[in-house]
């Protein structure tokens, strides 16, 4: 199982328009360019971004910006405004395990609090980092011309 790439893509995002807010209009194309995907699939997640109040949208040439101050947007807030998670758990289980099986008879309970547990240790970490974090690494890398 992998977290499919919208999060990364919305975190580069969000770095672009900080980073570029005073200098151009970041738009759908501008951060397709950036990020070198389809701008539809930017528009597609800068929806979900400004559904989830954590960014304002001007429409046409208007551009994108954060909707709030950077300390405090969580990586939790953008996992949460773009990834598909059914129920709000992060494991989904396989529908139909064998009932006549010890296991498959099993497993489902054996599971489920082990794999709650996960999800609350990585929402938790989520919920640690914010987008300033992000713009505070990303200043002293491009400042030692990285």
């Amino acid at each position: 199982m992998q977290i499919s790439s919208r999060f990364t893509i919305a975190i580069h995002m969000l770095a672009c328009m900080e980073t570029f807010k005073d200098e151009y209009k970041v738009t759908s194309d501008f951060l397709a360019d950036s990020i070198n995907v389809n701008p539809v699939v930017i528009r597609r997640i800068l929806s979900q971004l400004r559904d989830a109040g954590l960014v304002q949208v001007k429409r046409g040439t208007g551009g994108a910006a954060a909707a709030k101050p950077l300390k405090e947007i969580t990586f939790l807030d953008v996992y949460r405004a773009v990834e598909c998670i059914e129920n709000n758990t992060l494991f989904h289980f396989h529908e139909n395990p064998n009932m006549d099986c010890p296991v498959g008879k099993n497993i489902h309970n054996i599971l489920d609090d082990k794999l709650v547990r996960v999800q609350e240790a990585m929402e938790r970490e989520l919920k640690a980092i914010t987008l300033e974090e992000v713009m505070d690494d990303l200043k002293t890398v491009t400042d030692n011309g990285r």
